[in-house]
């Protein structure tokens, strides 16, 4: 067992027991799983919405090179500069060069899961620059040390007592706060950091190959102030989030917020094409788009797994899974949980360390029903465990259980042999693992071929007599 699967397991033991944890993602779930269906009336075939979504991603995935160039293209034109970072440290090497040709000493950042996955706040960190998250709930678990909890609302694990008991500790406020008392908190301190900060660092949602531009979609402002009152902007994104035209906004931005949140469409939504240009008043001077790969030309050329990258990173499918639900965000000792997550990951880090995460779904199928672009997720689960044993990953113990369960079930005087007190007590007592968090499995006495052949026996007894 590798140490990340160790990990999964020995966190996942503890939450799954935690009920106040349960309790707190089932409210909040709850209030989504409530906001969702209403925002979904704004289309009046939902299921084609959904097709055409998946039809454009698809376009795009399966023309990404020539998108990508475009996109360059047209930026560069635009007074862009643009830089192909392979790797995460390909992307850190080349932020740690702009933030010290610009003498950078305070970096304010936008929510971006990509950034999570780079540990860009750690990095900054070890060069003496203060980098400040700029969303609630990013700041939130930024005081609290931890990584975000989910891709949608990265502090969900939390109740308002939990971060007003927060606030007290890291920030001296009273411990009685309300919720908004708390957001001007956050508020006035992070103001000042916008006006101090030379380099401002965000994601995107989505990069706009026809007019070399990168789509923000977000419900607090945050990410406008982060790429306008800085100097410098900078932009990492993951070259998977191509869209042809910056047309497909109108399908994309309801969409996402829809399912990301319920809302028609998100609060702030924003397209920067490029740098301040001399007839602006404001913007940044420079701007810069940090295109990552980072693993993901590893399902670009798995023919089945390269429909995982059409995920819009709206959080639906880990709102859905139940396994999600009660182990929780970070469980999974990974930038991206959650169904979503258990798929892609093992292709961006390698399948040996992270192939226990497919296996952790009961393939109920839910995830691929809520998915807004129809991504087959638990298809691809499945697709992630056939291709952990086809490159031989899985274990000895493994591949000899299996090998005599097969023998087994080719032969029915096996299996009638391997009685149901037999098959409890091999379950309940040799695989202790298994009975270690779940009741014990009793099995029938009989098989049913066995139950099978003793009534038509006595069908047959009946006529004769």
């Amino acid at each position: 067992m590798s140490k990340n699967a160790a990990t999964f397991i020995a966190k996942s033991t503890i939450k799954a027991a935690d009920l106040e944890h349960r309790r707190k993602i089932n409210f909040n779930i709850g209030k989504y799983n409530a906001a969702v269906p209403k925002g979904k009336l704004q289309f009046t075939d939902m299921q084609l919405v959904r097709e055409k979504a998946k039809n454009v991603k698809w376009r795009a995935i399966e023309n990404l090179d020539a998108y990508l160039e475009l996109f360059e293209r047209k930026i560069t034109q635009n007074g862009a500069q643009v830089i192909w970072a392979e790797t995460s440290d390909d992307a850190l090497q080349s932020i740690a060069e702009i933030c010290e040709a610009t003498n950078c000493k305070t970096v304010v950042k936008s929510k971006s899961m990509v950034t999570e996955e780079i540990h860009l706040n750690a990095f900054l960190e070890t060069k003496g620059i203060e980098s400040i998250e700029t969303d609630l709930g990013e700041y939130i678990q930024q005081l609290d040390g931890e990584p975000p909890y989910h891709i949608i609302t990265p502090a969900m694990h939390k109740n308002k007592d939990d971060v007003a008991k927060l606030f007290h500790n890291k920030l001296g406020t009273p411990r009685n706060l309300t919720p908004e008392q708390l957001t001007l908190v956050a508020r006035n301190n992070l103001r000042q950091k916008y006006i101090q900060a030379e380099v401002g660092i965000t994601g995107a949602n989505f990069i706009l190959a026809d007019i070399g531009g990168i789509a923000i979609t977000e419900n607090e402002g945050n990410a406008r102030l982060s790429c306008a009152f800085p100097k410098t902007h900078i932009v990492i994104v993951g070259i998977e989030k191509v869209l042809p035209s910056v047309n497909d906004l109108a399908l994309f931005w309801p969409l996402l917020s829809t399912y990301g949140t319920g809302q028609k469409v998100t609060v702030y939504n924003s397209v920067v094409t490029g740098p301040r240009k001399p007839t602006e008043k404001d913007g940044p001077d420079k701007m810069y788009v940090i295109l990552l790969d980072n693993g993901r030309t590893n399902l670009l050329q798995d023919t089945k797994a390269r429909e995982a990258l059409y995920c819009i990173r709206c959080g639906a499918c880990l709102n859905a899974c139940p396994i999600y639900k009660n182990i929780g965000g970070h469980s999974y000792n990974t930038t991206y949980s959650g169904p979503i997550g258990k798929v892609i990951t093992p292709h961006l880090k390698g399948i040996p360390q992270y192939k226990h995460l497919s296996n952790a779904s009961s393939l109920c199928g839910s995830c691929t029903e809520v998915c807004p672009v129809r991504i087959n997720l638990h298809e691809l689960l499945l697709e992630n465990r056939h291709t952990t044993v086809v490159n031989g990953h899985s274990s000895v113990s493994e591949r000899m259980a299996w090998a005599l369960w097969k023998q087994a079930t080719l032969n029915r005087s096996i299996l009638n042999a391997g009685n149901g007190k037999i098959k409890s007590l091999v379950i309940n007592t040799v695989f202790k693992k298994w009975a270690t968090h779940r009741t014990k499995l009793q099995f029938p006495t009989k098989s049913f071929n066995e139950q099978w052949r003793e009534k038509e026996m006595a069908k047959i007894k009946q006529r004769n007599q």
